[in-house]
């Protein structure tokens, strides 16, 4: 029976992919410090180890190591940036090294953050980014891409079986419910459930493309399950630009919202335009996005009614 590492195992794209691993009859252990979860996400019979990531050690032997422990949220690790950037240095450099002891497949979460303000949209893989190295966003931005760089290192030099991903906007049922953690579309829908002010920064015609969960699981899985992938480096998002006031505007008239849109200032160096360049997954995967943004939405509105009173 194969066992799985996942750091990170308690937040939103981790617990969907110990719930995969679950129903694969993969056994998964979840290392999270809860540093940006409000509950525990996962089974009672999930092996749950509360700590961070970089201080972690164990002897156990693992056939799947991924390594998902990050702070995603621009309010979040504004606030909290040097435990942002070790998680994607020192976490990485740990995770890696368990995945090296264990003769088995690491595969890191990395971001479309690395790519910066893109010049080429739809984004392709082999675009290096234009990313502020010393900026308000950077201790997330170079963290993913110092761990990028470690990590094609160990495959390289020590011949880790390295596989790296990079998400474009990942929504669904699951993600932080409070709507406060930074996140665009939980924070419209629960706003808009609410009849609050939809707030909007800047002048909302920055774009951005959002994956609905279960094609981000269904594509991570065949990602890391298959063979001979050693050393690739995918996007995993759709290249359909919507401008965040669109975003807006969408839920607003799904929820059947009272809600006002309102501006405020815009964040600093927050890319003007983002999606991904698909084409490379759809040639080796065959795959495209099944779920439309506003069937994804639905669903996702649907679960927060339930848990907004």
């Amino acid at each position: 029976m194969n066992r799985m590492l996942i750091s990170g195992g308690n937040g939103f794209l981790g617990s969907h992919l110990v719930s995969k691993a679950m129903k694969k009859g993969v056994v998964a252990t979840v290392v999270d410090d809860m540093s940006t979860s409000k509950d525990i996400n996962v089974p009672s019979s999930v092996k749950f180890i509360k700590e961070k990531i970089e201080n972690f050690n164990t002897e156990e032997k693992f056939d799947f190591v991924v390594h998902l422990a990050a702070r995603p949220s621009p309010e979040d690790y504004v606030e909290h940036p040097i435990d942002a950037i070790l998680s994607n240095s020192a976490g990485t450099r740990n995770m890696l090294d368990i995945a090296m002891n264990s003769k088995g497949v690491f595969m890191y979460t990395s971001s479309s953050e690395i790519y910066g303000e893109a010049s080429i949209i739809p984004t392709p893989e082999d675009y290096y980014g234009y990313v502020n190295p010393n900026g308000i966003r950077s201790c997330y931005d170079e963290g993913k891409r110092f761990s990028e760089a470690l990590i094609m290192a160990y495959h390289r030099e020590r011949h880790v079986d390295t596989r790296i991903q990079r998400p474009f906007n990942v929504y669904g049922p699951g993600i932080r419910a409070d709507g406060g953690y930074g996140r665009v579309i939980p924070r419209f829908i629960v706003r808009a459930l609410m009849d609050e002010d939809i707030i909007v920064h800047g002048d909302g015609k920055q774009t951005r493309s959002f994956l609905y969960i279960d094609d981000w699981l269904d594509l991570t899985w065949e990602f890391l399950t298959s063979p001979n992938l050693a050393g690739e480096v995918i996007n995993i998002g759709s290249s359909e630009e919507i401008t965040i006031y669109e975003l807006a505007e969408m839920i607003k008239r799904m929820t059947g919202s009272r809600s006002r849109i309102t501006f405020e200032k815009a964040r600093e160096n927050d890319p003007r335009r983002r999606a991904a360049d698909t084409r490379k997954i759809e040639n080796m995967f065959g795959w495209k996005p099944t779920v439309s943004l506003e069937e994804g939405l639905e669903r996702t509105i649907e679960w927060f009614r339930k848990r907004i009173k």
